[in-house]
């Protein structure tokens, strides 16, 4: 196991009920902003729930944060904070609200210019104050309730960059599975994949000896192969929607990536598609994945073998059978839940393969991966095998 450093401050209500249950975890006195998405809130009670917990707080809403949330949008909602004086941000939504949340936080008080040099150059050491941040998490999927992770879209370039720092870690998470049930069924299946792959990042690169890590990691994605379906089904038994939350928010909280080398290919694939096609974030994800996992065999085969015997049960064979059924495996799953997993299928084409290699190389991106060596063309042919 590899050395490491864990520490996650977030507070997390969780259960039936806890949507109003939060109001004392934010300071009295505080000028709060809500900020949410195109109103979905407004239809499933949250809202209201979430005004009676702030009804002795000064208000300001901003809403019509996008899914994959826009740098232009965002920038409206940080005029806003810095004009009214706010105090205090609460995400009410799912991950793209929360990610652009963060964003806000960071923006805010950003000394050195625009604040997309957070994202396009890095500059993490220079967010000063970063404002404090609560979330009522409306859909699982990214884990953003619980980790200092967002990605941001800049619409006017088509680029879509990420930025991590426990400053904007929320002081607290409201998750309350009951929100689960008002949910479309493609969002759900999206939550599914989106929770998958987050846990298959951190896990499918080469043993390091870190078996409570290893089996963390399992647990969750046999959690949500065996609770996902169910809730595809009955959106309304909250047992599986409970189980299905709280895995999505174990996938990427940080634990199960102590001590262990991580990849983020996929993401940073998958993440030019968006850009690209405005395809949702985990459905590039479906694409991606088997075609790194084919692709960089040689580099995961060990994981490869542990995750087909411990996660689906595939224990016969040569260690070929035995890769190649895992992968399709995996595939059949995300099919499953109605996801398609060929990028043809989302109108993408050589073109679209050709351009994404070009923005990696005109970014200095020349290598991905947890061992820093799946190429360029690594990625064309990933995207290629995957058309």
């Amino acid at each position: 196991m590899n050395n490491f450093h864990f520490h996650n401050p977030v507070k997390i209500l969780f259960g039936k009920g806890e949507s109003s249950n939060f109001k004392d975890e934010i300071p009295v006195g505080s000028k709060v902003m809500i900020l949410y998405g195109g109103g979905s809130i407004k239809k499933n009670g949250v809202y209201e729930k979430v005004q009676e917990q702030l009804k002795d707080y000064e208000v300001i809403e901003f809403s019509g944060i996008e899914p994959n949330p826009h740098y232009e949008t965002l920038m409206k909602a940080v005029e806003i904070v810095r004009e009214k004086g706010i105090d205090f941000l609460l995400a009410v939504g799912g991950g793209s609200v929360l990610d652009g949340t963060k964003f806000v936080s960071a923006a805010v008080h950003y000394p050195n210019g625009d604040p997309w040099n957070i994202l396009s150059k890095g500059d993490i050491k220079s967010i000063t104050n970063p404002l404090p941040i609560g979330a009522v998490l409306t859909l699982p999927a990214t884990g953003s309730e619980m980790n200092g992770n967002s990605v941001i879209t800049r619409s006017e370039t088509k680029d879509k960059l990420g930025f991590g720092t426990p400053l904007v870690m929320p002081k607290f998470s409201v998750l309350d599975p009951t929100v689960i049930s008002s949910l479309p069924e493609r969002q759900v299946a999206n939550g599914i994949v989106d929770a998958f792959v987050h846990v298959m990042e951190q896990y499918l690169t080469y043993p390091v000896n870190a078996p409570i890590q290893d089996r963390f990691a399992e647990s969750i994605l046999c959690t949500l192969i065996e609770e996902g379906p169910k809730v595809m089904n009955d959106s309304s038994d909250y047992e599986a929607a409970a189980n299905f939350m709280w895995a999505a928010t174990m996938a990427l909280n940080g634990l199960i990536s102590t001590g262990v080398p991580q990849d983020w290919s996929t993401h940073m694939i998958g993440h030019e598609l968006t850009a690209l096609h405005g395809i949702d974030h985990a459905r590039t994800l479906a694409i991606v994945l088997p075609g790194v996992m084919q692709v960089m065999l040689q580099n995961k085969k060990d994981k490869l073998l542990q995750y087909g015997a411990n996660v689906w049960n595939v224990t016969n064979g040569t260690e070929e059978v035995k890769v190649n059924t895992t992968i399709q495996k995996t595939v059949d799953f995300f099919e499953s839940l109605g996801i398609k997993t060929r990028g043809s299928e989302y109108g993408i084409t050589e073109a679209t393969v050709d351009e994404i290699c070009n923005r990696f190389e005109q970014r200095g991106v020349n290598a991905l991966g947890e061992k820093g060596d799946l190429t360029i063309d690594n990625v064309r042919q990933i995207l290629k095998m995957r058309l």
